[in-house]
């Protein structure tokens, strides 16, 4: 379904994805947790249910999480697995671990040699600044997330603080569009 036609659905029939938990704003943070782990991200976006359109949800959103602060992004960052993690995917991510299974799924594909030069940058990665590599993995194959994961460890921390924070302005909108469809 196209996003027009999610559009005009949900004006003609004031379509409200989380209906069932209208008079339940936890149950609807837990789903909006799901998309992206910034508690403030979470509340803010919850308390200003409802909304009249998707399009206006999907601003709203974007419009928070762009005005957060760097604490907030990096809470953020802890509800992702790295990336080549499927351990981690598995145990510690359950709650995400279809979506991110999906968003890392070319993981699979990957060659022993990009797997262990996925690990080391991971861990050079991490060791720079404070957090994990965060790239919106839908599309890419291992080998194209390495060469961004080495192409961006030469960056700044504040240059990089931003790079990530935008791959998960893009995760959390795709997660959003999941949530939604």
């Amino acid at each position: 379904m196209t996003l027009h036609a999610r559009t005009r659905r949900f004006h003609a029939t004031a379509y409200d994805p989380f209906r069932p938990q209208r008079s339940a704003p936890t149950a609807r943070a837990e789903a909006l947790t799901t998309c992206c782990g910034a508690t403030a991200w979470v509340n803010t976006l919850n308390a200003q249910f409802p909304f009249d359109s998707i399009p206006a949800l999907y601003e709203a959103a974007d419009r928070i999480w762009y005005s957060l602060s760097e604490a907030d992004w990096r809470e953020a960052f802890t509800h992702h697995p790295k990336i080549g993690d499927v351990k981690a995917l598995k145990e510690k991510f359950a709650s995400t671990a279809t979506w991110a299974a999906g968003e890392q799924g070319a993981v699979k594909q990957a060659s022993p040699d990009t797997l262990e030069a996925l690990a080391a940058g991971n861990e050079a990665y991490e060791r720079k600044f404070g957090y994990i590599f965060i790239v919106c993995a839908t599309g890419k194959s291992a080998d194209e997330m390495l060469a961004l994961l080495q192409a961006r460890l030469p960056h700044e921390p504040g240059q990089e603080i931003r790079v990530a924070m935008g791959e998960q302005a893009k995760i959390t909108r795709l997660r959003l569009e999941k949530l939604l469809a």
